[in-house]
């Protein structure tokens, strides 16, 4: 009767049955690719494009084996001011969002001021924050920081704003202060919205750190864009435009890892 009356355990699934599957969940994307790959080919060669036009796949293979070095040298500055840009911009969107839901008339004084701002072309900004702080990292920074600012304060104002009035009647009631309200409500229903503008800053860092380059640098992957283009370098250009955008994804995986995890723990905390 005992041993009739035990529960059998689930046995985990084998290491190479989940990469199968993850394989398989990542194979339109993958034939995708490849397809668009084999027409870049077959476009090339078949109308026998100039390669200072449009390089083929090949070349331009060949262009990150020969010049790996110069690559890998131009990566690190475009990396940090992207990378310290998308903190600092989204650091201070959330400080002044939280702000905000706390001050309305903070609110109603300085969101204006956000706004204006968000409508200055960056390509026109650019230049004057190197005049001012020079070439350095610090307008590079600044402006990648600025392209990630104003989504992140949105979506951050509006998550903290979407509770309920009956959780904040209860919570009050309950004699909650405004930190744990703040703590255990707000923050948590502020965390999708968050973490959807951490997404689109997470790429846009990127492209703020190189638009900044292009204006005034002599390193980064922005300037290395630069440079190959009026050498007619299409092959090294190519390389260095696809180098940017691996970096954009790879930035944007790490967000969605963390809203993964987080998100999950929040919600373990919760219940």
């Amino acid at each position: 009767m005992a041993e009739a009356s035990q529960i059998p355990m689930p046995v985990p699934a084998p290491r190479m049955s989940r990469v199968l599957d993850a394989v398989l969940d990542r194979g339109p994307a993958l034939a995708a690719v490849a397809g668009l790959l084999l027409l870049w080919q077959g476009v090339v060669w078949y109308f026998e494009v100039p390669e200072y036009m449009a390089p083929s796949p090949i070349a331009v293979l060949g262009a990150f084996q020969d010049n790996a070095g110069t690559l890998w040298l131009n990566f690190w500055p475009t990396f940090f001011e992207a990378a310290l840009g998308f903190v600092a911009g989204n650091l201070v969107a959330i400080l002044l969002a939280i702000w905000f839901v706390h001050n309305t008339t903070a609110e109603r004084a300085f969101f204006p001021i956000a706004v204006f701002i968000n409508t200055i072309p960056i390509i026109a900004l650019a230049p004057v924050l190197v005049l001012i702080f020079g070439n350095g990292f610090a307008p590079k920074i600044i402006i990648a920081g600025l392209i990630c600012f104003f989504p992140t304060l949105v979506n951050m104002v509006r998550g903290l704003k979407a509770v309920s009035p009956a959780t904040l009647d209860l919570m009050r009631v309950l004699s909650a202060s405004n930190w744990e309200i703040f703590w255990k409500v707000r923050l948590q229903s502020s965390l999708p919205f968050l973490f959807a503008a951490l997404k689109i800053a997470s790429t846009t860092c990127v492209i703020g750190a190189i638009v900044a380059e292009w204006i005034g640098s002599n390193f980064g992957l922005g300037a290395l864009i630069i440079e190959a283009t009026f050498n007619f370098r299409s092959p090294l250009l190519y390389a260095t435009v696809f180098t940017a955008a691996l970096l954009a994804v790879v930035m944007f995986a790490l967000v969605s890892f963390a809203e993964a995890k987080f998100i999950r723990w929040k919600t373990s905390d919760v219940h």
